[in-house]
């Protein structure tokens, strides 16, 4: 029988112990607090690695790991582990996201609670010795409407518990099925809306770029007057300066932060000693079950990966065979570029994506490329990391419908790869293929074209009237305001008729150019997309 060495670098509760040295092809070693040297010389005995946030496993501990097959994070978040690194060595890098789920409910709920009805200041108060029941008269939360910003695991249990307080819950998140919305009894609505309708507002969002400040001096101002904020997910969700200033102006009536930008926060946080504030260190795991259940969870996905099963929480990317390696790989970047403009083009609640392959591709087996592509479709819905293996899960998870074409038959193009995303405001298609080792994309909706996106930074789609000047005008507000234009190309239904424009520039494009191109007489829109 071959025994397997499990290193546990850093505290992990006695149930995830037991639960790995009960296996007797397991040697179980705990070994908290090495240096970082330590542990790079410690680590080439070990086949599994098993971490919480403090150790750095760094390219050096990978490299020192010669027989490592699985590195595990007690824990959500992956930022100490080098995924590339591990990926590079054919390591498996799991965790345990789902452990920690209910503490960070009922820590919302927790603070929800004490922010309505004042009662860290009321007992500073009577341990100072006063007796002013008068001056913190709280507010009760039933009948207030509830705003979750954020509908994943967190968001979803939060509104199930808030509707046992009578409250009424409304639901922000474009990425969540309204059908699954309905059925958590949550009133999906845009976000100025529940901003607007929303007694209490809680936060639940990934941090991605389009989150980053989600809560800012602008849109405080769209708040409705005396209504009490809730933070117990990312620190930077959250511009802490503009809250101040909400709370001084009375436009917030309270506000309830577990997480800060910097962690322990500074002297200049503006938030901690603010007298409607409830600050908590960081606290929404904090619970004795959700460190066993984190804990039993990572040992888990340590045991299936050691066994030669994968681990359903492996957050770096599958192992490719060589014999397929030549036929699918020159299709991987297609599928994930289409998956990362769709999302960026559409609009309105997403329902479902549908993958169709064409031509050569269609005969052979593409569930790497489909799980690829829901990975360029997720990036920037999710701040899990998001790969081809739990792709598809975190899709289902959203309420997506997922489904797949194949025709082997296509005139065109040896082998096409469509992606269409169904939305509450209809559907949108881009299609793309592979030529020459380089993405092109050769299909928006019903415009065909070809454009070769392999080093484009930035395209910007415009849809138009096909008008005489039209090129031009654009091209000239690009000039005007020293956007270097690298490619253009049109597609359109008809001379003179609906036209798309694509143009690659190599710069971004600020909002109030992109709202001069909009302006002119025969645009109708004009998106940009980084990619």
């Amino acid at each position: 029988m071959t025994v397997a060495r499990v290193l546990i670098a850093e505290s992990l509760d006695a149930e995830g112990v037991d639960l790995l040295k009960g296996h007797a092809d397991l040697r179980v070693d705990v070994k908290t607090g090495l240096s970082h040297d330590e542990l790079v010389q410690s680590v080439a005995d070990y086949e599994a690695l098993i971490v919480r946030s403090g150790a750095q496993v760094t390219e050096d501990v990978i490299r020192a790991g010669k027989n490592l097959q699985v590195v595990a994070r007690a824990g959500v978040g992956v930022d100490n582990i080098d995924l590339d690194a591990a990926t590079a060595n054919g390591i498996a890098v799991v965790n345990a996201p789902t452990g920690n789920t209910i503490a960070a409910v009922e820590h919302t709920l927790a603070l929800m609670l004490a922010l309505s009805r004042n009662v860290p200041q009321a007992h500073e108060s009577l341990r100072g010795g006063a007796w002013s029941r008068s001056a913190f008269i709280g507010v009760e939360i039933r009948n207030k409407a509830l705003g979750i910003v954020g509908l994943g695991r967190v968001g979803s249990e939060v509104a199930r518990r808030a509707q046992s307080f009578g409250m009424r819950v409304l639901g922000y998140d474009p990425f969540i099925n309204p059908e699954a919305a309905r059925l958590l009894g949550i009133e999906l609505t845009s976000l100025d809306n529940l901003f607007a309708e929303s007694d209490f507002i809680t936060l639940h969002t990934p941090l991605t770029p389009g989150t980053q400040n989600l809560i800012n001096a602008e849109s405080l101002t769209k708040v409705k007057p005396g209504a009490r904020l809730i933070n117990v997910a990312r620190g930077e969700l959250v511009d802490s300066e503009a809250v101040r200033k909400a709370l001084d102006e009375d436009r917030l009536a309270g506000a309830a932060v577990d997480v800060f930008p910097t962690e322990p926060p500074g002297d200049d946080e503006p938030l901690i000693n603010h007298p409607k504030v409830i600050a908590t260190p960081h606290l929404g795991a904090s619970t004795r079950e959700a460190q066993r259940e984190v804990a039993v969870e990572v040992a888990e996905q340590v045991i299936a990966v050691l066994s030669g099963v994968s681990a359903r929480n492996t957050v770096n990317a599958p192992f490719m065979p060589p014999e397929v390696h030549a036929v699918v790989a020159p299709f991987i970047p297609v599928a994930d570029i289409l998956g990362r403009v769709v999302t960026s083009l559409a609009e309105g609640q997403f329902l479902g994506v549908t993958i169709g392959y064409e031509g050569e591709i269609a005969n052979h087996d593409t569930t790497l490329l489909t799980s690829t592509a829901l990975t360029g479709l997720l990036k920037h819905v999710t701040d899990a990391r998001v790969n081809q293996i739990n792709a598809p899960l975190i899709a289902q998870r959203h309420g997506w419908k997922v489904s797949e074409s194949k025709d082997s038959d296509h005139r065109h193009h040896g082998s096409l790869i469509t992606v269409t995303l169904d939305t509450t405001e209809g559907g949108l298609t881009l299609a793309g293929t592979s030529l020459r080792d380089e993405v092109h994309l050769v299909r928006v909706d019903d415009y065909w074209l070809d454009i070769t996106l392999t080093g484009v930074h930035y395209l910007l789609f415009v849809e138009q009237q096909d008008k005489p000047g039209s090129i031009g005008a654009v091209g000239a507000i690009a000039g005007q305001n020293d956007i270097n234009i690298s490619f253009m190309q049109v597609g359109r239904l008809s001379p003179r008729g609906r036209a798309m424009m694509i143009i690659g520039v190599d710069d971004p494009i600020p909002p109030h150019v992109l709202d001069q191109i909009i302006d002119l007489d025969q645009i109708d829109t004009a998106r940009l997309v980084h990619l």
